[in-house]
C-alpha cells in the first residue's frame, strides 16, 4: 500500500463532507497521518479495514471520518434515528477519549449526529435514557454494550452499518472475548468493520476471520516508535537512591521541561515518588488503576490542560505483576483465605478496563521518564509511545539499575532493527558530581517519605473518594452522621513538607548550567524605586500588619 510516486493526499482532496473538513481545520489538522492517508479513502469506498500501526499515529481519525461521513450520506436518504455505528474499546478511559474525538469531528453537524458513551461502570438503567434516543454512534467496552442488549437497552440486529474493535490486541488481552463473541450473535450480518491494532498477533487473527469480509490490510513500514528525528530516546545507569536524586534535579535545574509522564511498576512505588516530589513542592498527581474511572477521567483532563505537570503513573503491566506476587505470597495461608485473597487480587489487580501506557490520549507529552524499567520491550514501547505523538517533538529518559542491564539490552534489540542496526537508546551524558549539593536535601526528603506516610496518604485519597462519591451521595443524605465522621476523622499527615526545599539557592547549580538556568530561588518583594509616593505607600503596607488582612465584618 505504499504511496510512492502520486501526490499526499489532503483532507479536502478526500470527498469529504464539508462540516467534517470544517471539523478538522478547527482541530489544526494540517495534513493526514500515514495511517490516515491509508485508511480513510479505503472506509470512504465501503471496505473492511484491518490496520496495523502504532501507538499515537492517529487510528481514531482514521476510522471515525469514513463513519461519519458514512451516516451523514445516510441520513439523507433516511433520517429516522438508530444506532448505526458501534465502537468497541478495551477501557473506560479510551472510550472517554473515543467519544470526545468522534464528538470534535462531528462538531460542525453536531445536531445530526449524536455520540455515546456507556463505558463508565454505572448503574445499566442510569445510561437507559440516552440510549432510548438511539445515538447515531455507541461507545463503550465489550462487557458494557452485552449488558445494555441483554436488558434490552439498545437494538442493534436492524440498524448497525459499521463496526470498529479499536486496540483489538489489548482488547483480548484483558480477557473480553467471551463477551466479545457473545455480542456478534447480537449484529446484523452484514457491516463494514474496522479492526485496529498496535500489533498483530495470533489472536488479532482469529479476530479478523470473525469479523471482517475480505479486507484490506494495512501494514505501515514503519519502526516501532517515531525516528531519532522526532523523539530523543536516552537510558542512565544509576541505582536506587541515585533514581531519586536525578530526578528532582533534573526537575530543578528546568532540564526537564513542558508536560511529563512518570512511569513506576507499582502502585505502592507512585506514592513514594509522588510525596518524595511534594517534599520539594512540586506538583504531581498519581494515575493508578485504584482510582474510580471519573477520578482517572478529572486527572487526564487536569493534566492535559495543564493544570499538572507531572504525572506519575503504573500501567496495566504492573498490576498484573502485583497480582502475581499477591498470589505467590498467598501459597502458604489457608485455602478458605487463599480464595478470598485470589478474589481480592482480581478484582484490584485485573482492572481489565484499565491502561496507561496504551489506551489514553495524554496531550502534548514532552518527556517520558521511566523511573522504573519496564518489565517488557512491549511495556517499554507502549510507554514510550505517549510522547512524540503524531508530529510533535519528545523526549523518552530510562533509569536503568544493575540488574536491568539485560532488559535495555532486549529493547536495544527490538528497537535498532529498525534503525540501520544503530542503538537508538542513547546513554544520557550527565555528571553525577555536579549535584552532589542535592544529595543532603534528597536524603532529608526520602527519609520523610515512610511506610507510614505512604499507607496515610492512599487513606487520605480514598477518604476523599469517598465524600466525592455520587454512588453514595445518596447513602450520606440518609446518614449524615457518617459523612460528619468521615469529614472530620483524624488528620493524616502523609509527610511534612517544607517550604524552603522548593528553592535551589545559587550555590547548587552547577559550574557548567551557571548563567544558563534560573534556578528557583525565593526572593523578597524589592521596594519600588524612583516614584516617592510609591516607596512610602509600601513602606506603610509593610508596617501595618492589617493590611495584609481582608476585614469582612459589619
Amino acid at each position: 500500500m505504499a504511496l510512492s510516486g502520486r501526490e499526499e493526499l489532503r483532507f479536502f482532496d478526500m470527498g469529504l463532507d464539508d462540516r467534517i473538513v470544517k471539523a478538522i481545520a478547527k482541530l489544526g489538522w494540517v495534513r493526514p497521518t500515514a495511517i490516515q492517508e491509508r485508511a480513510i479513502p479505503l472506509g470512504l469506498e465501503g471496505k473492511d479495514v484491518l490496520a496495523r500501526a502504532r501507538t499515537g499515529s492517529g487510528k481514531t481519525a482514521a476510522y471515525a471520518i469514513p463513519m461519519i461521513q458514512r451516516i451523514l450520506t445516510a441520513k439523507k436518504v433516511l433520517q429516522e434515528q438508530m444506532v448505526r455505528a458501534l465502537i468497541l474499546v478495551p477501557t473506560k478511559e479510551l472510550g472517554h477519549q473515543v467519544k470526545t474525538m468522534v464528538s470534535q469531528l462531528a462538531g460542525c453537524c453536531s445536531h445530526d449526529l449524536r455520540v455515546s458513551d456507556v463505558s463508565m461502570q454505572i448503574d445499566y438503567s442510569a445510561q437507559k435514557p440516552f440510549l432510548m434516543e438511539k445515538p447515531d454512534v455507541l461507545v463503550g467496552t465489550p462487557s458494557r454494550v452485552l449488558g445494555h442488549l441483554s436488558r434490552r437497552n439498545v437494538e442493534l440486529r436492524d440498524s448497525l452499518e459499521v463496526l470498529v474493535v479499536d486496540e483489538a490486541d489489548l482488547l483480548l488481552s484483558f480477557g473480553f472475548e467471551s463477551d466479545l463473541h457473545t455480542l456478534l450473535g447480537h449484529l446484523p450480518k452484514i457491516y463494514q468493520s474496522f479492526l485496529m491494532s498496535a500489533t498483530f498477533n495470533e489472536d488479532v487473527e482469529a479476530l479478523k476471520r470473525l469479523i471482517l469480509h475480505n479486507p484490506v490490510v494495512l501494514k505501515l513500514e514503519e519502526s516501532h516508535l517515531p525516528p531519532c528525528s522526532q523523539l530523543l530516546q536516552y537510558h542512565m545507569k544509576c541505582e536506587e537512591e541515585e533514581r531519586f536524586l536525578l530526578i528532582i534535579a533534573l526537575i530543578k535545574l528546568g532540564l526537564v521541561r513542558g508536560k511529563t509522564l512518570l512511569f513506576v511498576n507499582t502502585v505502592e512505588r507512585a506514592y513514594r515518588l509522588r510525596l518524595f516530589l511534594e517534599q520539594f513542592l512540586v506538583r504531581c498527581c498519581v494515575l493508578n488503576g485504584e482510582l474510580p474511572i471519573h477520578s482517572r477521567c478529572h486527572i487526564i483532563e487536569q493534566f492535559n490542560q495543564g493544570l499538572y505537570n507531572f504525572i506519575v503513573a503504573t500501567d496495566e503491566s504492573s498490576l498484573l505483576q502485583s497480582a502475581n506476587q499477591s498470589q505467590s505470597q498467598g501459597a502458604a495461608v489457608s485455602k478458605k483465605k487463599k480464595k478470598k485473597n485470589a478474589k481480592k487480587v482480581t478484582k484490584a489487580a485485573k482492572d481489565k478496563e484499565y491502561g496507561v501506557s496504551r489506551g489514553i490520549d495524554f496531550q502534548n507529552v514532552s518527556n517520558v521518564i521511566n523511573f522504573d524499567f519496564p518489565p517488557t520491550v512491549d511495556a517499554y514501547i507502549h510507554r514510550v509511545g505517549r510522547t512524540a505523538r503524531a508530529h510533535q517533538q519528545g523526549t523518552a529518559l530510562t533509569f536503568v539499575s544493575h540488574c536491568e542491564v539485560h532488559l535495555l539490552e532486549e529493547v536495544e534489540q527490538i528497537l535498532s532493527g529498525g534503525d540501520d542496526g544503530k542503538s537508538v537508546l542513547k546513554p544520557y551524558q550527565f555528571d553525577m558530581k555536579e549535584i552532589e549539593g542535592f544529595r543532603y536535601r534528597c536524603k532529608d526528603a526520602t527519609r520523610a517519605v515512610t511506610k507510614q506516610a505512604i499507607k496515610e496518604a492512599r487513606l487520605k485519597e480514598i477518604r476523599q473518594e469517598l465524600i466525592n462519591s455520587k454512588q453514595l451521595k445518596t447513602y450520606f443524605e440518609d446518614n449524615p452522621k457518617d459523612l460528619h465522621i468521615l469529614r472530620h476523622d483524624k488528620s493524616l499527615h502523609p509527610s511534612t513538607i517544607k517550604p524552603h526545599m522548593k528553592n535551589v539557592p545559587e550555590y547548587l547549580v552547577p559550574s557548567t548550567l551557571q548563567g544558563v538556568i534560573q534556578p528557583l530561588v525565593g526572593k523578597r518583594k524589592l521596594q519600588p524605586k524612583g516614584n516617592i509616593a510609591a516607596r512610602k505607600s509600601f513602606k506603610k503596607q509593610r508596617q501595618d500588619p492589617l493590611k495584609n488582612f481582608k476585614y469582612t465584618g459589619k
